[in-house]
């Protein structure tokens, strides 16, 4: 573990995940990666601008980089787990290249395959927000505490990005389970993002 984390705090994924979608006011879309990170933005509440990934892992940050380059106007944010980043790394050079003013990822990182039972992943020895800087993303850096999540969070819809924010979080279970219906998943995100009306 890198110096840089050693001063973060451990926290809880719903908390933040729940603080984040809190300051959310403006239809802002946000893509939730695979198991408890989309348990958990399922738990906050309904929102027709939510997109929950089922069984793609690793996908939440290129399926929100389309949705930002297609919609430019609209503030877009991928909740994704540190296992899952490292399933497709490659995003991020790809994020530094295009460099969308409206993206911004938050990683949850407590350094397990916490889904499948625990195993640890490559990233527990690895400074995930170091490697996201390292591929250019220059406004990369690690949330100290809660409220520290919460200040990011705002520069990031204040500000242009694309921006990285990486959080220690525990290995809590995720609350609740996402309804598992891809097609209704992606008529209601559709929906949401105004590029399909309600048949």
């Amino acid at each position: 573990m890198s110096d840089r984390t050693r001063n973060t705090k451990i926290m809880n994924r719903f908390d933040l995940t729940r603080r984040l979608v809190t300051r959310l006011t403006q239809e802002e879309a946000v893509i939730g990666g695979i198991g408890n990170t989309n348990f958990d933005l399922w738990a906050t509440g309904a929102r027709p601008q939510n997109f929950y990934m089922l069984g793609s892992m690793g996908l939440a940050c290129p399926i929100a980089l389309g949705v930002a380059l297609a919609q430019p106007q609209r503030r877009v944010f991928a909740l994704e787990g540190d296992g899952s980043l490292l399933m497709q790394l490659g995003c991020l050079t790809t994020i530094a290249t295009l460099a969308p003013n409206n993206l911004a990822i938050i990683v949850m990182d407590n350094g397990i395959y916490q889904i499948t039972g625990g195993q640890p992943t490559p990233a527990r020895d690895a400074d995930i927000v170091a490697i996201a800087s390292g591929c250019g993303i220059a406004a990369s850096h690690w949330a100290a505490d809660e409220e520290d999540l919460e200040r990011l969070v705002d520069v990031a819809l204040t500000t242009d990005g694309p921006m990285l924010i990486g959080a220690r979080i525990d290995d809590t279970t995720g609350v609740g389970a996402t309804r598992r219906d891809p097609s209704q998943i992606r008529e209601r995100f559709m929906q949401g993002l105004g590029v399909r009306q309600p048949i």
